[in-house]
């Protein structure tokens, strides 16, 4: 078995079986949450995190995880981004930092 990180011997371990339908709705889940955040200026541009495990797992896929993305923000938003190997960030406002994997996180930029 091969684990994407460090894992202390004694540790425990949760094993996950991935939902392709549900990693896909979180990426518009994700972009929702970015759109909302914007109030109501339009994104024009949105910075696309996603973490290497979900390519790993979605494989030919993962262009519907973009194209969810796009019908959230629209066809004037440019999307750029890259693959990471996990996020270290709150989960909610004033959480304090922590590694998540997994992910998917978008950031969307409006000029006034």
């Amino acid at each position: 078995m091969t684990f994407a990180g460090d894992v202390p011997e004694g540790a425990y371990v949760r094993l996950m079986k991935a939902n392709f339908d549900r990693l896909i709705d979180g990426a518009a889940g994700a972009a929702r949450a970015s759109h909302e955040a914007l109030g109501k200026r339009v994104p024009e541009l949105a910075l696309l995190i996603s973490c290497v495990g979900r390519k790993m797992v979605l494989k030919q896929r993962v262009e519907e995880e973009v194209e969810g993305v796009r019908d959230v923000l629209g066809a004037g938003a440019a999307l750029t981004g890259f693959y990471s190997y996990g996020e270290i960030s709150p989960f909610t406002p004033d959480a304090k930092c922590e590694l998540h994997n997994q992910t998917m996180t978008i950031t969307t930029l409006s000029e006034r």
